[in-house]
């Protein structure tokens, strides 16, 4: 059987955040975390809620949705193992802007915000690495976001 911890290693390795650190630093990463489990449909966040943690998936999935008045939940992103969501709380600490559900059943690695920005303000080459990485995960998800936008917008205009 394979440990939380090494399945935790094998996790991070494989998720983009994560990709360019060496094994000290997927170390120093997985010791500000702690690993959490939820049942099919439980509430992870909610939106509006305080945003003090990011989160990888170990196992399962995640349904990231808005509630849409009159309309009911509309979701906008499914997750899997590897994924990573909650990361713009790194970033700004705002409230957050969607719900965050269990899927299915579900394993996290749950990582507080301020353990985080301790972490990267105390090792600098990790910070860079990491940072880097971030940069291109945001850029990659706008540019999927812009072209959704777009073919929307495209479907829209037949409706005119």
């Amino acid at each position: 059987m394979t440990s939380d911890y090494t399945r935790g290693e094998e996790i991070l390795r494989r998720t983009l955040l994560f990709s360019d650190l060496d094994d000290d630093e997927i170390a120093a990463v997985l010791l500000l975390g702690q690993t959490k489990t939820y049942a099919t449909g439980a509430t992870i966040f909610v939106e509006g809620s305080d945003a003090d943690r990011f989160y990888i998936i170990y196992e399962g999935s995640v349904r990231i949705s808005k509630v849409v008045e009159g309309a009911g939940e509309e979701a906008l992103a499914i997750l899997n193992a590897g994924d990573f969501f909650g990361e713009m709380a790194l970033i700004e600490q705002t409230p957050r802007s969607a719900h965050a559900f269990a899927h299915t059943n579900l394993r996290l690695l749950e990582i507080p915000i301020p353990s985080m920005l301790q972490l990267l303000d105390s090792d600098k080459i990790l910070a860079c690495k990491f940072l880097w990485r971030f940069c291109r995960t945001l850029s990659s998800r706008l540019r999927d976001t812009s072209s959704k936008i777009s073919s929307l917008l495209m479907i829209s205009s037949q409706f005119r």
